[in-house]
């Protein structure tokens, strides 16, 4: 993972975003103008648009088809890999530090280089479809310990197949947008009857996820060996959950209330491409999996993945967990074959993601549900506080990146703070 490549721009070895990377989203200039999509190099955001306009997509399938110029990726992302890479190999050229197209062109650079703080960072993608997995056999097993005891942890189908629900595509926010604390049912377990109120046991989700490409026509299945040809590229996720109002509505659909009031993405989406050098085996599957689950080479990635915790007295952010996406039992393929199998179709920017990525580790743990098991062992913070569960006012923020030698390939964050509840409508 030694590189040499280098940008005429300067990139620090600890920035997310160097040459190696360019993750694409959707952005506005704070001085004014309308949505367009770039992609991030070092303190910088690129202006594609702006290199579509000056003819340096000339031979891709881009050309002429204002694709860099719309409020969202999802036209992008329908044209496939074959124009992923055109695309993302002649934004590499132009960015290299001997390549003088763009570094000697004082009038594009000044067009098309925006500082990054200089711009707002949108929702990267129309979601129309959002489907959230259950992969972690770490966090599963946890959980199922926790509700069920040891021997019986997993659900009988957990290991022949990736579990997943429907989530809500119309609550997926962008990172930095404050999250309500929602109301609904609750039955303490000392209760005769459900009551009604701000949840008590709001919680957070470390998850990746991966946008969809070109999709897949109703009726017809993504085979595994194609599978990784649907993702366009990976984003941060937490999956906010309120676990007293999951714990007593879920049975026997599953989520509702609890998930339904905001996902949380992070701005930038990380080109697989960009994490092919940090591919890694997954953990061994025991029993083998069915014929169309079995999936040729190794199917992980190493990103490593960091929560931090903020809050009203907490000065600086607490690092609370920190996980890998390699722990995941089900891969992306996977669980789009999967997905597909009974053909369903997928279409361009519909977002899939992982569930809660927990390792073998207390500090690994993907969830105030595990740190604090259940809120038996509260989480000791360095002001002196506790927690064993979300309270208002407390910002969780959440990184990731893949480690190379002499550089990063890097997410930047998916932040998010919790608000008060709205008053009681009851």
């Amino acid at each position: 993972m030694v590189s040499t490549e280098r940008s005429f721009i300067e990139v620090d070895p600890q920035s997310h975003f160097p040459i190696h990377n360019l993750p694409y989203g959707v952005f506005r200039p704070l001085s004014g103008g309308d949505p367009r999509i770039g992609v991030a190099i070092g303190s910088y955001v690129l202006d594609l648009a702006a290199l579509d306009k000056a003819g340096h997509f000339h031979a891709t399938a881009v050309a002429g088809k204002d694709i860099f110029s719309q409020p969202s990726l999802n036209a992008f992302m329908a044209l496939g890999r074959t124009a992923w890479r055109k695309v993302r190999a002649q934004v590499q050229q132009l960015l290299r530090a001997d390549e003088p197209a763009l570094r000697d062109d004082a009038v594009l650079r000044a067009a098309a280089l925006h500082p990054i703080h200089d711009v707002e960072l949108l929702l990267p993608a129309q979601i129309g479809d959002y489907t959230d997995f259950y992969a972690s056999k770490y966090h599963a097993s946890n959980v199922g310990t926790m509700f069920r005891g040891k021997e019986n942890a997993l659900m009988p189908n957990w290991t022949h197949l990736p579990v997943g629900y429907h989530g809500r595509a119309s609550s997926v926010v962008v990172s930095g947008t404050d999250v309500r604390r929602p109301l609904g049912q609750m039955k303490p377990a000392d209760a005769q009857a459900p009551l009604f109120g701000p949840s008590r046991q709001l919680d957070f989700e470390l998850e990746l996820g991966w946008l969809i490409g070109p999709g897949n026509e109703l009726g017809q299945s993504v085979p595994i060996e194609q599978a990784e040809e649907q993702i366009f590229g990976l984003v941060l996720v937490n999956d906010w959950s309120a676990r007293d109002i999951q714990a007593w509505e879920y049975q026997p659909l599953g989520p509702f209330l609890a998930k339904n009031f905001a996902t949380s993405i992070s701005p930038w989406v990380v080109p697989l491409e960009a994490l092919e050098p940090f591919r890694v085996a997954g953990p061994e599957q025991e029993p083998a999996p069915l014929p169309y689950l079995q999936q040729a080479g190794a199917g992980a990635f190493d990103i490593q993945l960091q929560v931090g915790l903020t809050g009203e007295g907490i000065e600086t952010s607490q690092t609370i967990s920190a996980s890998n996406f390699k722990y995941l039992y089900w891969s992306m393929a996977q669980q789009i074959a999967h997905h597909t199998v009974g053909g369903c179709n997928l279409r361009p920017g519909d977002l899939l993601a992982s569930g809660t990525i927990s390792g073998p580790t207390k500090d690994s743990l993907g969830c105030m549900l595990e740190l604090t098991w259940r809120g038996t062992e509260p989480l000791q913070l360095h002001n002196g506080e506790q927690r064993i569960w979300l309270e208002d006012g407390d910002e969780v923020s959440i990184t990731g990146w893949c480690q190379g030698e002499g550089y990063r390939v890097g997410f930047g964050e998916v932040t998010g703070r919790v608000l008060p509840a709205h008053d009681n409508p009851a």
